[in-house]
């Protein structure tokens, strides 16, 4: 019984053992092939003769898969690391992305040089700085450098038909990471430089795009825009409401374009406050434009002057436009002004549709299904609602941010002087857009009368 006891112990030890063994080694593969949470890759792209030559920094904690040769606790030994790094450079990196001459792949790609640089390595500040540091000799195996630490530096060449011609890329290293970055910068022949900010895997981007080319993209970014941001929608559905005929909505919509177009100009010229609680403010000023226009609609407002409540709260959503376009100018390349008219195009077509879908849809509801007045307190009652709601929890957030008195220095005084600038812009086009209207509300009159009365101020 003895003996039966002490082989069953036993038996029960090497299960024990084994489970302990198989528990280790799933938890290093685990970590062995654990994805980084965030990375961010460093690139410099210059076009120079007939060559496009590619620099890259790709942290090396991105590389799970690969296999490098270590030592002690896990030091990269660098003797023996070049064709693990080239493994890397070439499964990770050079086959992540692909670059573009005048829309043509550029397939022929050599990887010339690759390596590994301390985390505290500062090369890659310049173009010329970063060519200099992958073309130096490699770090010696008593550099103690545990191999996760590491950011491999990697060098890699195209051939190409001419500098002069336009170039794009498609980076796919999202998959690097569950959040890539990529800070680009790509080094235009004349001596410009075009700086680029990806996220994840942001498409085909132009690096140093055409008129015609950030023109089309800038549009297309104001109508998704338009289309896509719910607020915005549901103000313009709100000022559509009571006014579902063109004469009406001409004062309305021609005021908020306006006064959109010159808080989105004046932004992009700088005027936008840098503090943190400016971005979280305007979001709750545009739930509350909704909501102020909704109950407006509901109790009756006078809608001959809506169009200068309208214009209030546009220069309020100019603001939110501007978030989005400040965050795409890196796509403008050297067409800036036009790439800002041309986001502007975007928004109005993306309005107009709006207009063209809502109106007959209104019109049909008002005379089939429910009675007009009942039909607007209704449908504001619950525009009303939603938009009460964001504007509690962005409130909320905006709460979280403590104001303080600016600093009273020249930064404050310049920032002072555009904004002053911009209310003499405002209160101009407010003049300008009274004296129209005024005009062609005293022309309607006069041609109500037949022509046959003089309208006083005509």
């Amino acid at each position: 019984m003895k003996t039966v006891s002490a082989v069953s112990l036993k038996l029960v030890l090497l299960v024990k053992t084994v489970g302990l063994l198989g528990l280790f080694l799933y938890s290093s593969l685990a970590s062995a092939h654990e994805i980084p949470s965030r990375v961010t890759v460093y690139a410099f792209v210059k076009p120079e003769g007939n060559v496009l030559t590619a620099l890259l920094r790709v942290p090396m904690e991105a590389f799970s898969e690969i296999s490098f040769p270590l030592t002690g606790p896990g030091f990269l030994q660098f003797s023996e690391a070049d064709f693990s790094l080239r493994d890397a450079a070439q499964v990770y990196i050079t086959e992540s992305i692909d670059f573009f001459e005048n829309g043509q792949p550029l397939l022929d790609k050599q990887l010339q040089a690759t390596r590994v640089s301390l985390p505290s390595d500062r090369s890659f500040t310049s173009f010329d700085e970063a060519l200099s540091n992958v073309l130096s000799p490699s770090l010696e195996d008593g550099v103690n450098l545990f191999w996760r630490q590491g950011v491999l530096d990697v060098l890699v060449t195209y051939p190409i038909q001419s500098e002069s011609s336009d170039f794009s890329m498609n980076p796919e290293l999202g998959t690097l990471s569950n959040e890539t970055t990529t800070v680009l910068k790509f080094l235009v022949p004349n001596g410009a430089e075009r700086a680029f900010n990806l996220v994840g895997n942001p498409g085909v981007v132009d690096l140093d795009p055409s008129w015609l080319q950030a023109t089309l993209r800038f549009i297309t970014m104001g109508f998704d825009h338009i289309v896509a941001g719910t607020d915005h929608l549901l103000f313009l559905f709100c000022l559509v409401l009571p006014l579902r005929n063109l004469k009406a909505l001409i004062p309305v919509i021609t005021s908020f374009t306006v006064a959109h177009s010159i808080t989105l100009i004046g932004s992009a010229f700088g005027i936008v406050p840098s503090v943190l609680w400016f971005g979280p403010l305007i979001e709750t000023l545009i739930a509350l434009s909704i909501v102020y226009m909704a109950f407006e609609n509901i109790v009756g407002a006078r809608l001959q002057h809506r169009w200068v409540v309208t214009f209030a709260f546009g220069l309020i959503h100019g603001f939110g436009f501007s978030f989005l376009f400040s965050d795409t100018l890196q796509f403008a390349g050297g067409h800036l002004f036009s790439s800002l008219l041309a986001f502007n195009i975007g928004v109005e077509i993306g309005q107009l549709l709006l207009l063209l879908i809502a109106i007959p849809v209104l019109n049909i509801l008002f005379k089939y299904f429910v009675g007009e007045r009942i039909g607007i307190i209704l449908i504001s009652a619950l525009l009303a609602h939603s938009a009460w709601h964001w504007m509690l929890e962005r409130g909320e957030q905006f709460n979280q941010f403590t104001l303080q008195m600016p600093v009273l220095d020249a930064v404050f005084f310049s920032g002072l002087m555009r904004w002053c600038m911009m209310f003499i812009v405002i209160g101009m086009a407010l003049w300008g857009m009274y004296e129209l209207f005024r005009r062609f509300s005293l022309v309607e009159k006069f041609t109500s009368y037949g022509g046959t009365k003089k309208v006083e101020g005509l």
